[in-house]
């Protein structure tokens, strides 16, 4: 078991392109992280870097104590499951998962004690005879990770591993490698774009973009408080909802005055504003979707919006409004407590009445784009 520590590593490429800038990290022993975030945002490049698949352009790695940016990568005692699998074709399930414990002589009974194991934790014992092209995409997959299972790393690292399923195999794969992290207790490192895998797999997840970590936090800390509207929009789905607003200082207090209505902040909220000596500003409000209050009829404070489109999701509504000032706003509305004569008001042109708590709103400064109070 290790710990992985990343102090100001960077990758620049011989065309001058920077993909990882500054990154400074410590992965704890037997931690699970998820790093996250859009398409060349930097965040398989660092995983790379972990693996020594690509060279570290400057700063320092460590694998628990031992710095590894010159060892080569099987001397790293790591293990990494690919996206698409990377299984040899023309050998079974088991050969595939001994291949890399032969390489190392490790003997025969050894061996097959090994490959039996991860085959009983992962469901496969009996595909064990199969070659890969036999398996549906999940098998493989945990083919795949039983292959990096039997080498008992230090590390696990994992490159989107589901990207291949289909949703529902995706459900079912990442409920799965919840319970293999209970049963190998070690380091996994996770990369994805999917910002719902990472809230369910990670003890921590880090949000990347441009090759900067824009936020580390566990999946509540970045949920509650995101530092800035990048971090906000890209955690939560439907992702939030971002007004233009203002926000006034006033003799008891802060608010929010936005369309008319005005929204005093809670005592937090003051205390954190104050101590930072913010004054009054254009401000971005951002609310979630499952946040916002829905209101049937007209309100002191209220904000009245059209439906433009009603999406029914079961068991809520996700309702798409266009504020008075076209401010497009999404609201999630659970359907359990609608009366028949509220759901035939939830029609296309059809006015609607919302607001919000105060506590659920985020302020945002509209040129550095951090968050006014956690930022």
């Amino acid at each position: 078991m290790a710990s992985v520590t990343l102090e100001h590593v960077k990758k620049v490429y011989d065309n001058k392109v920077t993909a990882v800038h500054d990154f400074n990290l410590e992965i704890k022993d037997k931690e699970f992280v998820v790093f996250v975030g859009p398409s060349g945002c930097g965040k398989s490049t660092t995983l790379r870097m972990i693996a020594g698949l690509e060279d570290i352009s400057g700063g320092t790695l460590k694998i628990g104590d031992r710095v590894v940016n010159d060892v080569e990568p099987k001397d790293r005692d790591i293990a990494m499951v690919f996206q698409n699998y990377a299984l040899y074709p023309h050998i079974t399930v088991y050969e595939n998962m001994a291949f890399s414990l032969r390489l190392r002589h490790m003997s025969n009974e050894e061996v097959h004690k090994r490959v039996c194991q991860a085959a009983e934790i992962l469901g496969i014992t009996e595909y064990l005879g199969r070659k890969p092209k036999a398996l549906s995409g999940g098998q493989r997959q945990r083919v795949a990770i039983g292959r990096a299972i039997v080498r008992d790393p230090a590390v696990f690292l994992m490159d989107e591993p589901l990207s291949n399923l289909d949703a529902k195999l995706r459900n079912q794969m990442r409920a799965e490698i919840i319970l293999l992290r209970k049963r190998v207790d070690t380091t996994f490192i996770y990369v994805n774009h999917d910002q719902t895998e990472a809230m369910t797999l990670g003890d921590r997840i880090v949000i990347m973009k441009d090759g900067y970590i824009q936020q580390v936090g566990t999946p509540q800390e970045v949920f509650d408080t995101p530092v800035n509207l990048f971090v906000a929009g890209f955690i939560g789905s439907p992702q939030m909802n971002f007004l233009k607003a203002k926000l006034i200082k006033g003799a008891d207090g802060y608010s929010v005055s936005l369309l008319g209505a005005s929204i005093p902040l809670n005592r937090d909220q003051n205390e954190a504003l104050a101590g930072k000596k913010i004054g009054s500003q254009d401000i971005i409000l951002g609310v979630r979707p499952e946040h916002t209050t829905v209101l049937f009829g007209q309100n002191t404070n209220a904000i009245e919006c059209t439906i433009n489109v009603n999406e029914m999701m079961g068991s809520e509504l996700h309702l798409h409004l266009t504020s008075q000032n076209q401010d497009r706003i999404i609201v999630r509305l659970p359907t359990v407590d609608l009366t028949a004569e509220q759901r035939a008001n939830l029609n296309y042109g059809s006015k609607l009445y919302i607001t919000f708590p105060a506590k659920v709103m985020h302020l945002f400064d509209p040129e550095s784009e951090k968050n006014l109070i956690w930022g």
